[in-house]
């Protein structure tokens, strides 16, 4: 299905002047860098501005889907559900609010950042050196719509091989810390050994 058809596309605020954070009060914020590129919003990374509070259209909530327009990585990310309230959403980040009832919004965000709809928006990418990816690349968008019991599966199976390649990488991690301990440790002892047989 052509994305247009099962939600609503939008562009994030544009501030003009500087970013001022709010000392007291102001809008809660989510900019580019509080979407981390693998897909997640990082909910304790968010900042209160100093702004005039922009129209309602450009605040996001639980159920919303964020999608970093710039940058290396153009990745997609679901608002997550326990979100405290809503934000506002800056440029360069682009806000997808999928029909309720028949999308969910983490399955968006997975097919987002699939091979197939990730060759599509980067046939549209603009610039070199700092890439881009403009509003009207969703357009013509086409995104596979399984039905919710089958988008609710996918995105769990999602989940869980993400945090299974997670705790690969740590055990990796600890493996490797384990046996150069032990090399570290199999060295000092040889040392050792050589100079009581020096003495």
């Amino acid at each position: 299905m052509l994305l247009p058809d099962i939600c609503e596309i939008r562009s994030g605020y544009t501030v003009r002047g500087r970013l001022e954070v709010a000392q007291s009060g102001g809008v809660l914020a989510i900019q580019l860098g509080d979407v981390a590129p693998e897909g997640r919003v990082q909910v304790g990374h968010l900042t209160r501005l100093q702004i005039d509070v922009p129209p309602d259209r450009y605040f996001v909530r639980a159920g919303d889907v964020l999608f970093r327009s710039r940058g290396e990585k153009t990745t997609a990310a679901a608002i997550p559900r326990e979100f405290p309230e809503a934000a506002l959403a800056l440029l360069p980040l682009i806000v997808l609010r999928p029909q309720h009832g028949s999308l969910l919004p983490e399955y968006l965000a997975w097919a987002i950042n699939q091979a197939p709809a990730q060759r599509h928006l980067e046939a549209s990418a603009r610039g070199t050196s700092m890439r881009m990816i403009p509003r009207s690349a969703f357009d013509d968008l086409n995104i596979d719509v399984p039905d919710l019991h089958a988008q609710r599966l996918i995105v769990e199976t999602a989940e869980l091989a993400g945090r299974e390649r997670e705790l690969a990488s740590e055990i990796a991690d600890k493996r490797h810390q384990l046996v150069h301990a032990a090399l570290v440790a199999a060295a000092t002892h040889r040392a050792h050994h050589v100079e009581r047989k020096m003495k």
